[in-house]
């Protein structure tokens, strides 16, 4: 890769670390704050829904670079047998330590606040482990997805993906918009188990992007994409919470795909990214800081919700926090001889 591809996707991949500790600091204090919802101003429930949006690009960013980078290879058997060497072995291994490590954790870390819930607290420390396995599942297929997409052009890739676009989110979000109206039960049967769902569309518009197929559309459509996803997925929150509907945005809402998408377009027509040192750096132990920052989040919950000052406040001294805490512990644990690489999945 030329040295101006290498830049931006180290500034997509920080973004998405830091998108992801937004969300999950925004989240905990808002749901452990929940008591208090009704006391909300309205200003800070717009920072909630657009938080949720800004949050949620993170994961589809990091599933966009994977396709970007590991879906345009060439595989036959041995190739296939060290892909899932250096890739699934050592990461499901990671994997179940660190499990251990957040069960054994939350036994010895004490909420003492009466305004955190306990159970609340201990789901939102393991939020994030959701990612692992579904990550794992996509990394042992991706060879034989990347040896059944060298056979199509990507034109016809783009139109089967558009296909599973429209099943994948396109479908739910229609029963969700009748759910909402009181017509319930509303249930389209599909299957997308063998296109990786949702999170298989993320991985293959990565590949597509790099094949160049929305070149030919101008960055000023793409930054409007962006700009209205945002709007909507806030003014849908907003609409759902003055109907009484509960309803939390998940990367299954078409214009979560949208946003992200046409951001991460936008970002691979970037020149020279500025500040690269500090963006290398973020981006260098981005993995190892998802892995680690909830054991930052927890103990800290308690003592930054009952500092007097608004949840939107809260919410961004949570989140610089979980920066700083975080990226010293990794860049700690990176320099134990033999054991921190490994623990921290750094190749």
């Amino acid at each position: 890769m030329s040295k101006n591809r290498v830049e931006w996707i180290d500034f997509v991949r920080a973004i998405a670390i830091l998108t992801v500790l937004y969300i999950h600091a925004t989240d905990g204090i808002f749901i452990i704050s929940s008591d208090a919802i009704m006391n909300y101003t309205i200003y800070s429930r717009i920072f909630d829904f657009a938080s949720l949006f800004i949050g949620r690009i993170g994961v589809p960013f990091f599933l966009m670079i994977t396709g970007y980078l590991l879906l345009d290879r060439a595989y036959d058997d041995e190739r296939v047998r060290k892909f899932w060497s250096k890739n699934c072995k050592g990461l499901i291994i990671v994997t179940v330590i660190w499990a251990i490590i957040y069960a054994i954790s939350l036994q010895f870390i004490t909420v003492g606040s009466s305004q955190v819930n306990v159970s609340e607290a201990g789901n939102l420390f393991f939020s994030h482990m959701w990612y692992m396995p579904m990550i794992i599942g996509m990394y042992l297929s991706m060879p034989f997805v990347s040896s059944a997409l060298e056979k199509f052009s990507p034109k016809t890739i783009f139109q089967a993906t558009i296909v599973f676009t429209l099943l994948a989110f396109l479908l739910p979000f229609i029963t969700l918009v009748l759910s909402m109206h009181g017509i319930q039960n509303v249930n389209i049967q599909y299957c997308l188990g063998f296109s990786g769902g949702v999170y298989g569309i993320y991985i293959i518009l990565g590949y597509l992007v790099k094949k160049g197929l929305f070149k030919k559309y101008s960055s000023k459509l793409m930054g409007l994409i962006v700009i209205v996803s945002f709007l909507i997925c806030v003014l849908f929150q907003y609409y759902s919470f003055i109907k009484g509907y509960e309803f939390f945005l998940w990367y299954e809402f078409p214009f979560i795909l949208t946003g992200s998408f046409a951001l991460f377009e936008l970002c691979s027509r970037m020149g020279k990214v500025r500040a690269f040192p500090l963006v290398s750096f973020l981006s260098k132990y981005s993995f190892a800081v998802f892995l680690v920052h909830n054991l930052f989040r927890l103990p800290l919950l308690p003592i930054v919700v009952e500092l007097p000052f608004t949840e939107p406040v809260k919410a961004i001294i949570l989140w610089i926090l979980l920066i700083i805490f975080s990226y010293i512990a990794v860049v700690i644990i990176y320099r134990i001889p033999k054991f921190g690489k490994f623990i921290l999945y750094m190749r």
